[in-house]
């Protein structure tokens, strides 16, 4: 596929064709590629993404108070569930990054996909405006908001799957390290989480072991959930 083909088969994932296709190319430049890079659209992007969380939230929750609404919005604008937005877009086929950033795996670096995010939210945003960008965000966001729970906003997800299984009498999971990528400064791990009761077996992957934990946890109760 071509780099024309990659960046055309993106916008249609996004649903937004650019009108100044720089603004596309800046986005998806990491700053080990050179200048100009994502790092300002990155800090912009952060901003809009909040403002658009928050209003998916104020609309679609509107009996929860200001504590509850904020605990919402801080687990889906945090690094793991963008990395995952990056990942249904396949995001990481259209990075731009330096030669040790390519040998090292950057492209599946949950902290660089997260960034890329962010950066492609401001450059919607400063190429078609707020709403245009509050659209984009309804719709990457949208299979995230349907999973939430509002009545448990604060619990993590092994909290979370340690009491669905202590309260339908359940061995408790454990977790293993499956391998560790990457080189010593820029390292992602990969931990199972199984719950041999059900059969069940879930890889997550993050830059630290307890991020590693908590999103095969996360995976595991969500099969869990649909079983």
């Amino acid at each position: 596929m071509t780099e024309k083909e990659t960046i055309d088969r993106l916008q249609n994932r996004l649903g937004h064709a650019f009108a100044d296709s720089r603004l596309l190319a800046e986005a998806l430049t990491h700053r080990s590629f050179g200048q100009p890079n994502n790092e300002r659209l990155e800090f912009l992007g952060d901003s809009v993404l909040n403002c658009a969380v928050s209003l998916l939230l104020f609309g679609r929750f509107p009996d929860l108070r200001e504590g509850d609404l904020s605990r919402l919005r801080a687990s889906l604008v945090c690094q793991e569930p963008l990395a995952r937005v990056a990942s249904e877009l396949d995001l990481g086929a259209c990075l731009r990054l330096g030669e040790g950033e390519l040998r090292s795996g950057g492209f599946r670096r949950p902290s660089i996909l997260a960034d890329a995010v962010e950066a492609i939210i401001a450059a919607v945003t400063l190429d078609a405006g707020f709403e245009a960008a509050r659209a984009l965000v309804g719709r990457l966001f949208e299979p995230l908001l349907a999973s939430i729970d509002p009545t448990a906003p604060g619990k993590d997800p092994k909290t979370a799957l340690q009491e669905w299984l202590q309260g339908r009498k359940v061995a408790l999971p454990t977790y293993t390290m499956v391998r560790v990528l990457g080189e010593a400064h820029a390292q992602e791990f990969e931990v199972a989480c199984e719950v041999p009761k059900f059969g069940l077996r879930a890889v997550g992957r993050g830059t630290s072991r307890r991020a590693a934990e908590q999103q095969s946890a996360e995976l595991a109760l969500a099969q869990l959930r649909q079983t």
